[in-house]
């Protein structure tokens, strides 16, 4: 089989709505690719389909559907959920696979497909790599199901009233909400119904934006990108703790009662701190990416807790995880993986283990983060034309040695390209902004020249 990867990247598929892949042709293609590879391990088949907000996804849900009915499988329509209630129901409802149609953190115009086996974890590449092989010319060649063995569709109506047991029963019931105060911003996205209603039905009081999706507004000036529409309700309204979801539900990004933002790796430490309080963590490490933040590092190794560090993306803080058999990971973006209670980064899910650590320490969010010492970083984005290899374009690798050098032991650089975009991403860290900012703009100069931006 040719293993080349025209359609999978590192987190599924992505692009465009309308354009190739994402267009009606390619997706129905792709729906009885999906069809055949799990109809090759037995007769009858299931597949779940769940989406964000885009409104895209009414038609890529569409034609993903008659790809798969056409082959002789059912669908299990979920609408709106969370990519974590995806993953969730198609375990529970024991379906073949899961299909999780969004773009994440994307503006509406994006979209992708995330595919789960019938354990609720990502496909494997191998699968990826079955399904490549099949929508690859001459690989879906002949008809599908005899017209009586076509498959049907079918919509879960109960489908976020499951997702929220499951939210619910995760959280202590020595432990309640009641009068806790939460200031909670959905992004106009997957969350915006299941968010509101677990919180709400454990007691909590719940002041909410990004909560009317219409298509089109969907991580529009609200989510985890931009914090500072729920640290503003935090603020105005005496909330006890603020939390962004971005458009699939999967990241959350906090606001402690002051107004502090705390990003994914302070979310990280608190609860590995929690754990190994409890005895709850089976081996003392913990896996980030090589975004993490030093002072991430500082406050476990004090706790003689280890820190692994893997490249930038969900999918490599699970697999590690998984190897090794580590329980707690995570990105400074918002993902954090629970592994012993999830598959995925879930964000209702972080929120609610956050909330619990208060509850039972009888502590606030700026109280349990009083240990995390951040280390300035600098974070630039460089738009290029295109991708090649970092490491063989000789100006770029020039200007990093030289910046490493000149930071020593004190600071680290890190250029990596991003997953879904053409661009750069620059990170700078050491021991004060300013000298982080320098260093971090004369590599932006450098890569501007080398690979120009669009």
């Amino acid at each position: 089989m040719n293993n080349t990867r025209e359609y999978f990247g590192t987190d599924g598929i992505r692009g465009v709505a309308s354009i190739p892949p994402l267009d009606p042709e390619t997706l129905v293609r792709l729906g009885r690719a999906i069809a055949k590879v799990f109809l090759s391990r037995g007769k009858k088949q299931r597949i779940l389909i769940g989406k964000d907000t885009r409104l895209s996804g009414y038609m890529i849900e569409t034609s993903l559907a008659a790809g798969i009915t056409a082959m002789g499988a059912d669908v299990l329509l979920v609408g709106p959920l969370p990519t974590a209630g995806v993953a969730y129901l198609t375990w529970s409802m024991r379906a073949s696979a899961g299909i999780m149609i969004s773009a994440s953190h994307n503006p509406y115009q994006d979209n992708g497909i995330k595919i789960f086996g019938a354990d609720g974890y990502k496909l494997p590449d191998q699968v990826e790599q079955e399904i490549e092989g099949l929508l690859k010319r001459g690989g879906l060649d002949g008809r599908g199901a005899a017209p009586g063995e076509l498959g049907k569709a079918a919509r879960v109506n109960d489908a976020i009233g499951r997702y929220t047991v499951f939210l619910k029963n995760y959280f202590p019931r020595e432990l309640t909400l009641n009068g806790v105060r939460i200031g909670l911003d959905c992004a106009n996205g997957a969350a915006y119904v299941v968010a509101p209603q677990a919180f709400t039905e454990l007691g909590a009081e719940i002041v909410a934006r990004g909560v009317s999706p219409n298509g089109r507004n969907i991580n529009a000036g609200f989510g985890s990108l931009y914090p500072e529409v729920v640290r503003k309700l935090v603020i105005e309204q005496n909330l006890d703790i603020g939390v962004a979801l971005d458009g699939d539900g999967d990241r959350a990004i906090f606001v402690d009662e002051k107004g502090n933002v705390l990003d994914g790796d302070m979310i990280l430490g608190i609860l590995a701190e929690d754990w190994k309080n409890r005895e709850l963590l089976r081996k003392p490490k913990v896996v980030a990416t090589v975004m993490s933040n030093l002072g991430l590092d500082q406050r476990l190794r004090s706790m003689g807790i280890g820190v692994e560090r893997v490249q930038v993306g969900d999918r490599y803080v699970l697999e590690r995880m998984l190897k090794e058999g580590y329980q707690l990971g995570g990105e400074q973006s918002g993902h954090i993986i629970l592994g012993d209670l999830a598959t995925s980064g879930d964000g209702i899910l972080t929120a609610l283990m956050v909330l619990a650590v208060m509850q039972r320490r009888n502590l606030t969010l700026s109280q349990l983060n009083t240990a995390f010492v951040r280390f300035p970083q600098k974070l630039i984005n460089v738009n290029v034309r295109s991708k090649p290899p970092l490491d063989s374009v000789p100006a770029v690798q020039k200007a990093l040695s030289q910046k490493e050098s000149e930071l020593g032991e004190s600071g680290r650089v890190v250029l990596r390209y991003s997953g879904t975009e053409n661009k750069v991403r620059i990170m700078v860290e050491c021991m004060d902004e300013e000298t982080c900012e320098k260093h971090a703009r004369d590599l932006a100069e450098v890569i501007e020249k080398e690979l120009g931006g669009i």
